[in-house]
């Protein structure tokens, strides 16, 4: 929801429901939170809640994917709880579920249903291998899908097994392209009146997320294997040593080489012929990087980063989470943005990176994360409900 300082925000007047759990969902929904839409999050009541993967509602996890909503407790599998359901997605412009098929049917919440509701409705759904096919009532979850989609084969070093990124990849992924879809479906209601339903997968984020390493494989049939820090097709790109610590070097164009090589006095490397153009350090690329580490041990990070980045060669250091956040240009960017909770205090969150000249980020978030049910009686009231029935809702365990 906007804040003061961001009066009207792109998102500002539309209304989203939250049904989602876990990752995925609440990462579409953040964007539509973070740019002004007006997010009710609709959650169980505690007898019902099964928990979730990401921890507990104050929790840095809960905090970071939830700031800027409003929740409600309503056992929707209940004619009173279908009831609230209803009246939300009466005045709401956009559903976001991530359910398998036969839970959406039962609770009312596949299209048809909705669009009969609403008919300008949007639904959102995430899921995590498709809305139809063998593996659609599969659970999906990141490892799984990071393994199956053939990430993992190319993470990590030659020969040591697959390894998993370390951040939810897939999650993150097709949060964000649901988020982009939600967008565009908004877009075409624009220009016809009509809504539709929206959805993406895990699986279907993560074999587009391959890029060109996929196009290798469908274009000309080669497979990609794992390279640990160094690119898969140009040399030098890699992690290279310094003599404290380590860095990321981009050299692999002929002119990066040459820069690389008369900026660090290594006029030995650019005449090598074995090294003279990119083919022939491709293949001697093993011995070009033990040359090159041989090299960069003589300089610190600090010297590398300092001489090679204005010669037009990039270089960085390598950092831990801590040391990406403290570093000065992140700094500069002010990538959190503080939110304030009635119990934890004001706690600092991750901003979305995306810039808008038209709407600049507002100081702080409009909310934290709400606690489950935290607003539930208020919505019920804007929902038309009066007191009595509120009352004999809470005291049924409809509501909470």
């Amino acid at each position: 929801m906007p804040s003061s300082s961001l009066a009207q925000p792109p998102l500002a007047n539309l209304k989203v429901i939250d049904l989602t759990v876990a990752r995925a969902g609440p990462v579409a929904v953040r964007l539509l939170s973070d740019w002004g839409a007006d997010v009710t999050r609709v959650e169980p009541p505690s007898l019902r809640d099964a928990g979730s993967v990401t921890g507990s509602r104050r929790g840095s996890d809960e905090q970071n994917l939830h700031r800027n909503k409003r929740s409600i407790c309503v056992d929707l599998k209940s004619p009173e709880g279908a009831d609230v359901l209803r009246r939300l997605v009466e005045r709401s412009d956009v559903v976001v579920e991530n359910f398998r098929s036969a839970v959406k049917k039962k609770l009312g919440l596949d299209y048809k249903s909705l669009k009969s509701i609403n008919p300008r409705i949007i639904l959102a759904s995430i899921s995590g291998f498709g809305q139809d096919g063998p593996y659609a009532d599969r659970p999906g979850v990141d490892q799984v899908v990071q393994g199956m989609s053939g990430l993992s084969s190319i993470t990590g070093e030659p020969g040591r097994g697959p390894v998993r990124a370390g951040i939810a990849i897939s999650d993150t992924t097709a949060g964000m392209f649901l988020g982009q879809g939600i967008l565009l479906a908004l877009l075409h209601r624009e220009r016809t009146g009509e809504g539709q339903w929206v959805h993406t997968s895990l699986i279907e984020s993560m074999l587009n997320k391959l890029d060109f390493q996929a196009a290798r494989y469908t274009v000309s049939g080669s497979v990609a294997g794992q390279e640990g820090n160094a690119h898969p097709t140009l040399v030098p790109m890699g992690t290279y040593e310094a003599s404290d610590g380590l860095v990321n070097i981009c050299a692999g164009t002929p002119r990066m080489w040459a820069a690389f090589c008369e900026v660090l006095g290594a006029d030995r490397l650019l005449q090598n012929p074995e090294y003279r153009d990119a083919a022939s350090r491709m293949t001697h690329r093993f011995a070009l990087n033990d040359d090159i580490n041989a090299l960069t041990r003589r300089f610190s990070a600090a010297d590398l980063v300092t001489r090679l980045n204005p010669a037009g060669v990039p270089c960085g250091p390598v950092y831990d989470i801590g040391q990406a956040f403290e570093d000065p240009q992140a700094k500069h960017l002010r990538m959190t943005r503080p939110a304030v909770h009635p119990v934890l205090g004001e706690i600092e969150l991750i901003r979305t990176p995306i810039n808008m000249s038209a709407c600049p980020h507002p100081q702080q978030f409009h909310s934290a994360a709400p606690d489950p049910g935290e607003q539930t009686f208020s919505l019920l009231a804007e929902l038309g409900y009066d007191s009595g029935s509120i009352d004999r809702m809470k005291r049924d365990g409809i509501v909470e």
